[in-house]
């Protein structure tokens, strides 16, 4: 029984923009930044994140960036609930000094 064919998330022509970042990177050439004035890549994720941006600037099927993580509803809950407390502040009375 044959396998059914995925669909692709990447195009073949945003993988190829990442090669050549990435042998950009392997030869110390590739930089990062607008215009190349940020300075060197020095990782391996750096290289990659910038081919697949150059990849999306120009149009190409790449999917969109990661999102932040959403909190779970119990920890928003229970941050609403320390506030509601913190707020019925008990205020001390300065003791007069005398002279």
């Amino acid at each position: 029984m044959a396998r059914k064919a995925k669909k692709r998330r990447y195009s073949r022509s945003a993988s190829s923009d990442v090669e050549r970042e990435m042998r950009g990177y392997k030869k110390g050439t590739a930089k990062s930044g607008p215009g190349g004035r940020g300075g060197r890549v020095k990782s391996r994720k750096q290289a990659i994140a910038i081919g697949l941006s150059e990849a999306r600037a120009k149009g190409k099927k790449v999917p969109k960036k990661a999102s932040k993580r959403k909190t779970s509803k119990k920890k928003t809950a229970k941050k609403t609930a320390r506030k509601t407390t913190k707020t019925t502040k008990k205020t001390s009375k300065r003791k007069s000094s005398k002279r």
